[in-house]
């Protein structure tokens, strides 16, 4: 763990030392500073690719706070330098990024179009399918994955229908696989979509629990799809109350509970810890 404050951090990112500029990258994660957000806007051009990374995920972690001066920058960068923005826009979740993104499939960089497009997936943009369907005659095959992996999380009979489109005019055997895995990913929505469910994409907890190490407020992202989802494990609810305690953020650890109060109703030994806690905190 860095022994960096704040400011030496910041001042650090500019640093001619390499090794200098990944200690105080690393010791700025979890940060929602808005003061780190132009020092980290500027380190997504780092020369070092471990450095471009983290400061797109730190500022993709920030979510509101960073994402109208990413746009600004984005709509601003060219080339290679725009890549990292696009990923930490893409990181943010927010939709008011969607027609940004839409232009960016036309982006002279493979790189950009690559993360537009599978944004556009992600963030459901269903009104876009005509845009994310033209990047499956994208010329980087990149591209072209990234828009299979995109229509099938729109799992609409349109999208699944380009990718079968797709995979009967591809030769190339790794793609029709992608096709395939794309397809079964879409139908599997439309059913959980059919029967009510929440679609949200969840990463095993033991990854989560991992990341609590190094990066608590991306963890507590992960661990807020679980209960968007009101999945039935009691896991994350707990470990999302913890996190919420120590950070004295006293609503979002009620609302956590509340909703673990709900999920757990048919549950008395769940429940009966949810309403503990709760009773306390009241």
């Amino acid at each position: 763990m860095s022994n960096l404050s704040f400011d030496e951090a910041i001042s650090n990112l500019s640093a001619e030392d390499v090794g200098v500029r990944k200690e105080a990258i690393k010791s700025l994660v979890g940060i929602t500073d808005e003061k780190a957000i132009e020092p980290l806007i500027k380190a997504t051009t780092d020369d070092n690719a471990q450095v471009r990374f983290k400061a797109a995920e730190i500022l993709g972690n920030m979510g509101d706070l960073a994402v109208d001066k990413l746009i600004n920058e984005f709509n601003n960068a060219e080339g290679k330098d725009k890549r990292f923005l696009a990923f930490a826009l893409k990181e943010t979740e927010d939709n008011r990024i969607i027609p940004y993104f839409v232009e960016a499939t036309e982006d002279d960089d493979f790189g950009v179009r690559k993360v537009a497009v599978r944004a556009l997936g992600e963030l459901q943009a269903i009104n876009e399918l005509e845009s994310i369907s033209k990047c499956l005659k994208d010329e980087d095959w990149g591209v072209r994955l990234a828009t299979i992996q995109a229509l099938g999380d729109l799992a609409t009979d349109e999208s699944i229908k380009l990718i079968k489109d797709a995979r009967k005019s591809e030769d190339d055997k790794d793609f029709k696989k992608s096709c395939n895995k794309a397809i079964k990913k879409a139908e599997k929505r439309q059913k959980a979509k059919a029967s009510g469910k929440a679609i949200v994409k969840v990463i095993p907890m033991s990854t989560i629990k991992e990341m609590e190490k190094s990066n608590i407020q991306k963890a507590i992202k992960e661990y807020e799809r679980y209960v968007e989802a009101k999945q039935a494990k009691d896991a994350p609810y707990k470990r999302l109350c913890v996190l919420y305690r120590k950070a004295n953020d006293y609503e979002n650890e009620v609302r956590v509970i509340e909703t673990a109060i709900e999920v757990f109703a048919d549950n008395d030994k769940k429940l009966s810890y949810f309403e503990k806690r709760l009773a306390k905190l009241k």
